[in-house]
C-alpha cells in the first residue's frame, strides 16, 4: 500500500505545480492590458498667450492664443471647444486656427465682454480642456482680468460729470459756391435754349428759301384773306411748287411722275387728283361755276409732308 500511496501523492503535487505555473502564465499575458487601461492620459504642458488682465469694458473683445503641440497641428486633430454664454461676463466665440512666420500653428479664441457690474469687477477667463486625435490633454488654465463699466452707476450726483448740455449748434455752411455754380447752370441753360431758338429760326428761314412748299406756303401767308382760296396767284403759286418738286410741268395725267419723285406725297394723292381736276375747270372752262376748294389747306399739307421728309 505504501507504494501505491506515494505515487498519488506525487501525482496531486504535480497537478499542483502545473496549475500554479498555468496562473503565472496567464498573469503575465495580462499584465500589459492592465497596466494600458490603468495608465492616465497624458497631459501636455501649453503656451498660452494670454490678453492683458485690466482695462477692459462692455463690449470688448479679447484674444486668447494656444500653441498646438508639433504632432497636433492639423487644424482637425485638436476640438475646439464650445461657443456661447461662459458665465455672466463673457461670451465665447468660434475657434480659429493660425500660423505664424514660424510655421507654428497656434488656437486663437475670442472672448466679448458682454455684461459688466456697477463697479470694478475681477472676472476670469475659463478654464479649458482641449483634447487632440491621439487622445492626449491639452489643458488651460483659468486667467483673471479686470472689467469696468464706461461711466459711474450715478454719474451726475457724483459729480463726475458735467450735466446734460442742450445740443451744439452746427456750425453754418457757406452757400456761395453752391449759388456760383446755380449761376453757371442757369447761364448755360439760358444759352443752349438761346442756340436751339436760333437753330430753328434758321433752319425754318433756310427751308422757306429753299423747299418749293415751304416758299409757297410762305407766299400764300402773305396773300391771306377771304378769297385765297379762289386766288389765282395762289394757284399759280401751288401749281410752281409742284413742278418744282417733280422736276417738269405736272398735270392731272402725270402724277405717277410726282409720287415717283416725291414718294413723301403719296398720302395726298386723292387731295392732289381732286386740286388738278379743280385747276382744269378754273382755267379751262371758266364759264362755269366752279366749287370752292381749300387750297390753303392743301398747300399747309404739302408743306408738312415736305417738312417730315426732311427730317
Amino acid at each position: 500500500m505504501r507504494p501505491c500511496g506515494r505515487r498519488i501523492g506525487r501525482a496531486s503535487g504535480s497537478l499542483r505545480r502545473i496549475r500554479v505555473a498555468a496562473m503565472f502564465v496567464t498573469a503575465l499575458a495580462l499584465a500589459p492590458v492592465i497596466s494600458v487601461a490603468a495608465a492616465p492620459a497624458a497631459v501636455i504642458q501649453l503656451t498660452v498667450q494670454q490678453p492683458r488682465a485690466f482695462g477692459y469694458l462692455l463690449g470688448d473683445v479679447l484674444t486668447q492664443r494656444i500653441l498646438l503641440p508639433a504632432g497636433d497641428s492639423d487644424v482637425g486633430s485638436v476640438a475646439s471647444p464650445s461657443i456661447g454664454r461662459t458665465g455672466a461676463w463673457l461670451e465665447r466665440r468660434l475657434a480659429r486656427f493660425e500660423t505664424d512666420a514660424e510655421g507654428r500653428r497656434w488656437m486663437a479664441i475670442d472672448y466679448q465682454v458682454v455684461n459688466v457690474a456697477p463697479t470694478l469687477t475681477r472676472i476670469a477667463l475659463p478654464a479649458l480642456t482641449l483634447t487632440t486625435a491621439s487622445g492626449a490633454t491639452l489643458h488651460v488654465a483659468e486667467w483673471p482680468l479686470s472689467v469696468a463699466p464706461m461711466t459711474p452707476a450715478d454719474p451726475f450726483n457724483a459729480g463726475d460729470l458735467q450735466g446734460m448740455r442742450p445740443d451744439r449748434q452746427a456750425s453754418p455752411v457757406s452757400i456761395a459756391p453752391l449759388r456760383r455754380q446755380e449761376s453757371l447752370a442757369l447761364g448755360l441753360l439760358l444759352l443752349t435754349l438761346l442756340w436751339w431758338a436760333g437753330w430753328w429760326l434758321w433752319r425754318n428761314w433756310r427751308e422757306s428759301a429753299r423747299l418749293p412748299f415751304a416758299r409757297a406756303w410762305r407766299q400764300m401767308r402773305r396773300l391771306d384773306g377771304p378769297n385765297v382760296d379762289t386766288s389765282a396767284d395762289a394757284w399759280l403759286c401751288l401749281h410752281r411748287a409742284l413742278n418744282e418738286t417733280a422736276g417738269h410741268v405736272v398735270h392731272q395725267g402725270s402724277l405717277p411722275s410726282l409720287f415717283a419723285q416725291a414718294p413723301y406725297l403719296q398720302p395726298l394723292r386723292a387731295q392732289l387728283e381732286q386740286f388738278y381736276r379743280q385747276s382744269t375747270e378754273r382755267f379751262f372752262t371758266p364759264a362755269q361755276a366752279v366749287a370752292p376748294y381749300p387750297l390753303q389747306v392743301l398747300c399747309r399739307e404739302l408743306y408738312r409732308a415736305e417738312q417730315g421728309h426732311q427730317r
